[in-house]
């Protein structure tokens, strides 16, 4: 049976433009997250960085608004076929946005502490990580409120690269580390931040794979595109 275009109901429709609205507003302060926090890291912006943490509770909130507003439509609409797919993928959506605000507080956190350091090395590949991360991010929550699949396949392949660029950060930082005892504790930190962008780029794809299933009811393949080996990678001193 084809799925109904319209609603009979207009309450509903309005109901249904609400939800995508919410997802959205949260969206978009978290895409200003990952920026404030990208920012203090590459600029040493403490501004930015305490900026990106006092939006964390505004995320949370809007997620507890997600919830009981999907709950309410559940009830109430007892919604079918694309309308249910799209409700119940709010809630799977909401919950990888609220993870990439905590992901962006952290290294938002961690930015402060390495501003102490000066650092004997460029902070280049962080920096195009960073920017890698915001435009998936941009582009998946673009995909959302146009509810299109093919933005949320082009997410999808680009992780592969976002994993490549974290790999080669990693060697990186583990050379420097075991040059020079002085560059453990801000590699560390840069270690953590660069895992943090990874991940971030990780709950982007995962809202992708969301947004393609709730358009078109057909899942992405199980086994998406990823580059990072970096957890089984052999990092020996430069000669």
């Amino acid at each position: 049976m084809a799925e109904v275009a319209g609603h009979i109901v207009k309450s509903y429709e309005q109901e249904l433009k609400r939800l995508r609205d919410l997802i959205t507003e949260m969206g978009g302060i978290v895409e200003n997250q990952v920026a404030l926090a990208a920012q203090a890291v590459v600029h040493k912006d403490g501004a930015a960085a305490t900026r990106a943490v006092e939006e964390d509770p505004r995320v949370d909130g809007l997620e507890r608004q997600v919830e009981q507003f999907v709950i309410r439509l559940l009830a109430l609409r007892q919604p079918m076929a694309m309308d249910l797919r799209h409700i119940v993928a709010a809630l799977k959506i909401t919950g990888d946005l609220e993870r990439i605000g905590d992901y962006a507080a952290n290294v938002a956190k961690r930015s402060i502490v390495l501003a102490e350091f000066t650092l004997p090395y460029s902070l280049t590949g962080i920096g195009h990580m960073a920017r890698m991360v915001q435009e998936g991010l941009k582009t998946v929550i673009d995909a959302v409120g146009d509810n299109d699949a093919e933005k949320a396949v082009e997410v999808w392949r680009s992780d592969e690269v976002v994993d490549d660029i974290y790999t080669a950060i990693f060697r990186e930082l583990v050379t420097y580390m075991m040059e020079d005892p002085r560059n453990i504790t801000p590699c560390t930190h840069l270690l953590f931040i660069a895992k943090n962008l990874e991940r971030i780029g990780d709950h982007a794809t995962n809202i992708a794979e969301t947004v393609h299933y709730a358009v078109t009811g057909e899942t992405l393949p199980e086994t998406r595109p990823k580059g990072d080996s970096s957890a089984y990678a052999v990092i020996r001193p430069r000669e």
